[in-house]
């Protein structure tokens, strides 16, 4: 396909990318400028973005780009920044009368500030608090329940209740350090000592662990289409979008060790000296302790703090997203990252051939390198006696509040649906006929009799 003008979407995305390329082939230093002026303005993106550009030598639109694609940039910001998620999940819990509370309590209409920039309301669409909602954010301090506004107006105390997490496989992979309390890094030392790159390959063939993003494209396969090449990127892709869905948010937050682990082998096994984490804007606290786990692994001697290091420890950087769904798509987040508008390009190439910065990419679900320790420790053939004959493994289901049993539950992969709404979950608390929304805004929806031969 050839545009106007002559130029094929591949060298409009090439054109894109030599012009990424003069902010810094780090990416970090622009989408970081952009939200410090973000942070410090509530006008609109049109008068301070493109001051942002050229500061760094870069046309405007380089800087209203970016600005007015992404929510966190293009909303409007005042002293006290509230956000209010609309997405499936809290919108169900009240049929979606929150936000009108939440509206007139702040005096703010949504995604717009008082006229003295004291106060701004921003709706998002998920917070990861689905076993709870509705749900905001005040700042970065979550408020969960029915009472939602009246929490914000300070009538009654902030309630954050923690995701509740059940096994239900009798030996949990994803939740081994949540759950069955095994430590995070012991695979890792195991393995530098005593493994080769091949090894931990082989060991996920034969697990045939998948994506768990959505695509459930084989493990195995994406890492050997780097062919370990010099100069390769893995990013643990925690941009969890899908409303209805915080199993990344559990596993960034209570054992941010195993997904930086699971990188870190996955790193080791493609060759690669750099990993990057994207943690979605709206998982703050996640945001918090992945860093802290960051800092903890290179005191500790497991990650390197700079590429440059001969041993097998790689550098890993831990990058804060900025309000996107699209974005978490492999190619649009590698866009984000590289300062651009998180917008998905046409492939191929693949990331695995010319993602970030034009260097080969892996980019794995953080669900999917959270299990990577396991099958490393445990072996891939134990792995794949688990789940069913056309897909091995386990899978983090949650349920939100309007089960009588929310929360997160690790089940093995063909479990029947019927066996997680009415065992696990509990039946809906409301009883009566249910409707079963099945990964996010993208799946489908399923009746009480379609399931009930799953």
């Amino acid at each position: 396909m050839v545009e106007q003008h002559g130029h094929t979407p591949h060298e409009k995305a090439d054109a894109a990318r030599a012009l990424a390329a003069r902010r810094g082939r780090r990416g970090g230093l622009f989408p970081a400028a952009l939200s410090r002026a973000r942070a410090g303005t509530p006008a609109d993106p049109g008068q301070w973005a493109p001051q942002v550009g050229r500061a760094l030598g870069l046309p405007a639109a380089a800087g209203l780009g970016p600005a007015t694609y992404f929510a966190d940039l293009a909303a409007p910001h005042g002293e006290r920044h509230v956000r209010v998620c609309t997405a499936a999940a809290c919108f169900a819990a009240q049929g979606g009368r929150h936000l009108g509370e939440v509206e007139r309590e702040l005096g703010v209409p949504a995604n717009k500030a008082d006229p003295d920039g004291g106060t701004a309301l921003q709706t998002v669409h998920c917070l990861g608090y689905c076993y709870a909602g509705p749900a905001a954010l005040d700042g970065t301090g979550p408020r969960t329940g029915t009472d939602l506004a009246d929490q914000l107006a300070g009538r009654t105390p902030p309630r954050t209740p923690a995701i509740p997490v059940a096994d239900a496989t009798g030996d949990p992979v994803l939740l081994s350090g949540i759950v069955a309390g095994l430590p995070s890094w012991e695979t890792w030392q195991r393995t530098v000592a005593r493994l080769r790159p091949e090894d931990v390959r082989r060991a996920v063939a034969a697990s045939g662990l998948r994506g768990r993003g959505g695509a459930g494209f084989p493990v195995a396969a994406k890492w050997a289409a780097t062919g370990a090449r010099p100069g390769t990127v893995v990013i643990a892709n925690g941009d969890e979008g899908d409303p209805g869905s915080f199993a990344d948010r559990l596993l960034m937050e209570e054992d941010p060790g195993r997904v930086l682990e699971g990188l870190a082998l996955a790193c080791f096994a493609c060759g690669a000296r750099r990993g990057i984490v994207l943690v979605r804007s709206e998982y703050p606290a996640a945001l918090t302790r992945m860093r802290r786990a960051l800092a903890c692994a290179i005191a500790d001697g497991h990650l390197a703090d700079t590429e440059d290091t001969e041993d097998a420890r790689p550098a890993v950087e831990i990058v804060e997203g900025a309000g996107s769904y699209v974005a978490g798509e492999e190619t649009a987040l590698i866009a984000r990252l590289e300062g651009a508008r998180g917008c998905a390009r046409p492939r191929p190439p693949y990331p695995t051939d010319r993602g970030l910065w034009g260097a080969p990419t892996v980019v794995n679900n953080v669900e999917t390198l959270a299990s990577v320790p396991w099958i490393v420790r445990n072996g891939g053939a134990r792995y794949a006696r688990y789940g069913a004959p056309e897909e091995s493994g386990t899978k983090l289901v949650c349920l939100s509040e309007r089960f009588a049993r929310p929360g997160a539950f690790e089940v093995r992969i063909g479990t029947p649906v019927r066996h997680i709404v009415d065992e696990l979950g509990g039946g809906l608390r409301s009883g009566g006929p249910v409707v079963l929304q099945i990964g996010g805004p993208l799946g489908g929806f399923l009746t009480e009799m379609t399931w009930t031969s799953r």
